[in-house]
């Protein structure tokens, strides 16, 4: 998924399915990758400026993102952060690597139903936490050919969304797939999120599951 001309762009999706004889509840799975993080934000991650792990995690902004959640946090030495969270049976995790030219941070969450915060309240207060000038949105659920892109539309303040893809996945459900970049920026050679517009709508019965 994403743009074809963009090789270092191309979302993978690996499924493999099988019908259900018994109703479930929808399940989704929310990866965000983003490049670029703000220097400032990014130097919160280095062990010289955040002493502890407990610490990157509260004056990161990690701790607001999903206040009820259970933390094991983890620094590494120079720099680089890890957690894990679980919050009843949903579950998250980022890691992030700060270094300049090449800073990345990336957050998933499996199994919130998007209501008492929506996807975009819950996108918007990752991006608080890294400013990326680049990032993208991967949204999965098991639920066969639901529209994700009509139920949670993405509307980023301060970013425009110059790449959307989106794949019914036989029984095994819906993905959608958002690129974004900031409003003022401008790509360097350098990134992996290099973004130009194109739209895909095709339906595709391959059964696969996302990575």
């Amino acid at each position: 998924m994403g743009d074809p001309d963009n090789k270092s762009q191309i979302w993978h999706i690996y499924s493999s399915s099988a019908e259900l004889q018994t109703p479930f509840e929808a399940v989704y799975g929310l990866e965000i990758c983003m490049t670029s993080l703000d220097k400032e934000k990014a130097s919160v991650f280095f062990k010289e400026n955040t002493c502890s792990a407990a610490l990157m995690t509260k004056e990161s902004g990690i701790r607001n993102i999903l206040p009820q959640s259970d933390i094991c946090d983890f620094d590494f030495d120079p720099c680089g952060y890890s957690m894990n969270g679980i919050e009843g049976n949903a579950i998250s995790t980022i890691h992030v690597t700060p270094e300049d030219g090449f800073s990345y941070a990336s957050f998933e969450a499996v199994g919130y139903a998007f209501k008492d915060i929506t996807l975009t309240q819950l996108v918007e207060r990752v991006l608080t936490c890294f400013q990326p000038n680049e990032f993208s949105v991967a949204l999965h659920t098991n639920v066969h050919g639901e529209k994700l892109v009509e139920k949670f539309p993405l509307d980023i303040e301060g970013y425009f969304c110059n790449d959307k893809s989106y794949e019914v996945l036989g029984e095994g459900g819906a993905v959608m797939y958002h690129t974004f970049v900031q409003s003022d920026y401008r790509a360097s050679p350098r990134s992996t999120l290099r973004c130009c517009s194109s739209w895909s709508d095709e339906e595709n019965s391959d059964e696969v599951e996302e990575i």
